[in-house]
């Protein structure tokens, strides 16, 4: 009887560790991601995949482990001690599919793909068409796909996994993302042609808040320099401003000034032209300079093939100075 049962005991050990040998990729991919989001939800919105099925997937890893992995609690997500081992592992496995794909398409003569762009109001209307022209030229079989937001709105895409690379109207310090200034910008107040402070010698901030003033909406670049300038320079705030008009694009703003609504604070790219051929004209404000920087965001964790590399090396190489 003994000698049956360490039979059935050996059996048990073996079946285990035949079942052990059917865990897949994806089941391991499905592990790492519900780590990292920290919710079924956004691990499965990030997979691709219904929550039904990212549950399936852990519960079928587990089945083929023979043990618990994941601790569900009213805190939240946490892994066991068995659950560790494997998502160590997991991720080594991830990151060597992932060489290897990189191996694989870094064997081709020309570098191509496909990529996935999120880009604030004035990069994405001003500064990448440019850039795309020469991405274009060096290497025609990249294909870039641009969706234009404001720059909270990129951040969060970025984060989603809804775009590869983000660029965005300010620096941004989270430990999720890569985050590297890549051009200079210059905020101007800007008014229609023949407006009555052209020709003052000094405009101070209390002839501009005596004036009408359109501004961008909450949330954009844009809208936050301007605030954070006024804030650290102890200037008057937004609220003591005459708003004529709060709009949702710089665009829709410099068409504002245009019109003659009012005056409005706008990135020197947008109105370059403008500026050239005489439609708006630069007020400048007595000892004051906006200036800031455009950065370029992707995860940490996303890794960059070798078409992500030769964009982002024609971007960070273009000189804006040039665009006009």
């Amino acid at each position: 009887m003994q000698l049956i049962t360490a039979c059935n005991w050996c059996m048990v050990l073996c079946m285990d560790f035949d079942q052990f040998r059917h865990i897949t990729i994806q089941q391991m991919e499905a592990l790492v991601t519900l780590i990292e989001e920290r919710s079924f939800s956004l691990a499965a919105k990030k997979m691709l995949l219904s929550q039904p099925s990212l549950s399936k997937h852990i519960k079928n890893l587990e089945v083929f482990a023979n043990c618990r992995l994941i601790n569900r609690t009213k805190n939240g997500i946490s892994l066991t001690r068995e659950g560790t081992i494997l998502f160590g592992y997991a991720k080594k496995m991830l990151k060597l599919r992932d060489e290897a794909r990189e191996k694989i398409v870094s064997l081709k003569d020309s570098i191509t793909g496909h990529v996935f762009i999120g880009a604030s109001t004035i990069p994405a209307t001003y500064i990448l068409p440019w850039v795309l022209t020469g991405v274009r030229q060096e290497h025609p079989d990249i294909q870039v796909h641009i969706l234009s937001s404001d720059s909270d709105d990129i951040i969060e895409m970025v984060l989603e996994g809804q775009v590869e690379i983000g660029f965005i109207g300010k620096t941004i310090h989270d430990r999720r993302l890569h985050c590297e200034p890549i051009w200079n910008d210059e905020l101007i107040l800007v008014g229609k042609k023949g407006h009555r402070l052209e020709g003052v010698e000094t405009v101070t901030a209390d002839d501009i808040i005596k004036e009408p003033f359109i501004i961008r909406e909450k949330g954009s670049a844009t809208r936050s320099i301007l605030e954070e300038y006024l804030r650290s320079h102890n200037l008057p705030g937004i609220s003591h401003f005459t708003i004529a008009c709060e709009m949702g694009s710089s665009e829709a703003v410099k068409e504002a000034v245009i019109s003659g609504l009012g005056v409005s604070i706008l990135s020197v790219h947008a109105v370059r032209r403008e500026l050239d051929q005489g439609i708006v004209s630069r007020i400048p404000i007595s000892g004051h300079t906006i200036t800031r920087e455009f950065s370029i965001i992707y995860k940490k964790q996303f890794t960059l093939y070798p078409h992500h590399r030769a964009f982002i090396e024609s971007a960070q190489a273009y000189d804006i100075e040039t665009m006009h």
